[in-house]
Order: structure tokens, then C-alpha cells, then sequence
């Protein structure tokens, strides 16, 4: 009898497994509900951390937030102007475009998968799940957001999914970036008459409409001939282990 309700709750626990992996009317509640209690664990440690610094470093935290502060205000205000100047010169010249770029703060939640460093879960305020969203992390490329179950799905430059559209070298040679699960991603369809040599730089291209045009993504080490393309090894900039915060594009221009 004990024999039965053993193999009987086994039974169940294995259905139960199987129909969170497959079925997304299962997975997407509990998905929700993981991400709400891991995004109130963040918020409630951050603010236990805040409180400790500010009774402990609060002097020093202060001279180190007016510096940064500093910093910024002044890039914020270059950068406004060249936009400006720039709207103006459209304008001067009857021309309908414009540039209205739009950057946010976002905060990671946790992993996908235990073990599986290059996926991870993003709180982002009016999250859109019909776009692709580039992540940058101190000024470099570090992935995309997808949608998964109409949550934001970080994936990091490794992984085999992110993909997005680079330039090669002082020619500029156009190129797609692929993670490969390895530790570097791999440049893919350069036409092969572009002359690509270790050392060249690798940027974004800004013609996916996930980046902007020269954020840097890394360095080639290597290049393969393919079939009239070439294959580029690229060793990346971006090799935070463990980050809490990245800088999402919402909007290029």
C-alpha cells in the first residue's frame, strides 16, 4: 500500500514538472508571481543597504554621489545640445526628422535557469512585449531583452539567441553578432572583400533599431573565411559576472 502511494505521488510530482516546462498557462502565473516575490526581496534589501550606508558612510557617500552627479549633469547637458542642434538643423532644412533618444535604468531580478549565466529576468517599468530592446552596460553592448511569457527576458552577448547588427574595423564592415554559449561571440556574414584583421573594433551598427550607432562591443581575435563571407571571433567588452543594473534603449531617435 505504501509502495502505491509512494509511485502515486511520484506520478504526480512528474506531471506536475511536466506541464510547468511545456505549458505556458501554467508557467506564465507562477513566472509572474517567482518575479513579483524576487523583485520585493531586491527592493527590500536595497533599501536595508541604503539605510546602512547612509548611518555609516553617509559623508563619504555624499561626496562620491555630488561627483558623479557632477559628471553626469555635465554629459546630460552636452548631449542635449547637440540634439538640440541638431533638431534645429532638421528643421532649418525642412527635413521631418528628429532625434528624441530614450534611456532607462533597469534592474535585473534573477536568473532564467540556475547555471545559466547569459538569461536573466528584468523589472522595466511599462514594459513593451512587441519590441526587442538593446541592453548596454557602462557604455558597452551587453545584450537584448525579449519577451518570454510576456515578461522581459535579458540575453546577455553569449547567449546563442542574441543577435544584432555590428560594424567591423576602420572600413565599417557590416556584420551580424551571435553568441555562441562561449566565452566570445562571433561576428557572422562580413562580405568577404572587407579586409578584417585582429585588433579591429567592433560597434554597433544602429541599423536594427535595438542600439545606437558606435557603442562599442569588442575586439576581433580572430577571423575565418566561409563561403564568401567571413566569421569574425570577437573578444567582448562587456564581462560584468554578476550585475544588478543595466541601461535599456528604449528609443533611438
Amino acid at each position: 500500500m505504501n509502495k502505491r502511494v509512494f509511485s502515486f505521488f511520484i506520478l504526480l510530482v512528474a506531471l506536475f514538472v511536466s506541464a510547468l516546462y511545456y505549458s505556458n498557462s501554467v508557467q506564465k502565473p507562477l513566472l509572474i508571481t517567482l518575479n513579483t516575490f524576487k523583485s520585493y526581496y531586491h527592493s527590500s534589501t536595497e533599501y536595508i543597504q541604503d539605510q546602512i550606508e547612509k548611518h555609516f558612510f553617509q559623508a563619504q557617500k555624499i561626496e562620491e554621489l555630488k561627483t558623479s552627479l557632477q559628471k553626469y549633469e555635465n554629459n546630460h547637458l552636452v548631449m542635449r545640445q547637440l540634439a538640440t542642434e541638431i533638431n534645429d538643423l532638421y528643421k532649418e532644412n525642412n527635413s521631418p526628422l528628429k532625434t528624441h533618444p530614450q534611456v532607462t535604468l533597469v534592474r535585473t531580478i534573477a536568473y532564467q535557469k540556475f547555471g545559466d549565466f547569459n538569461r536573466i529576468w528584468m523589472q522595466i517599468p511599462d514594459y513593451n512585449a512587441s519590441k526587442i530592446y538593446g541592453l548596454t552596460y557602462k557604455e558597452y553592448v551587453a545584450g537584448i531583452v525579449i519577451p518570454k511569457n510576456g515578461e522581459a527576458l535579458g540575453l546577455l552577448n553569449r547567449d546563442i539567441q542574441c543577435s544584432y547588427s555590428v560594424l567591423v574595423g576602420a572600413q565599417h564592415a557590416p556584420g551580424i553578432a551571435h553568441g555562441n554559449g562561449g566565452e566570445y561571440i562571433i561576428i557572422k556574414f562580413i562580405p568577404g572583400w572587407y579586409n578584417i584583421k585582429a585588433g579591429d573594433e567592433v560597434i554597433s551598427s544602429g541599423l536594427d533599431n535595438i542600439f545606437f550607432k558606435g557603442l562599442k562591443v569588442g575586439q576581433v581575435r580572430s577571423v575565418q573565411k566561409a563561403q564568401g563571407y567571413q566569421n569574425a571571433i570577437v573578444e567582448q567588452y562587456y564581462k560584468a559576472d554578476n550585475p544588478n543594473y543595466f541601461y535599456l534603449i528604449r528609443k533611438l531617435k
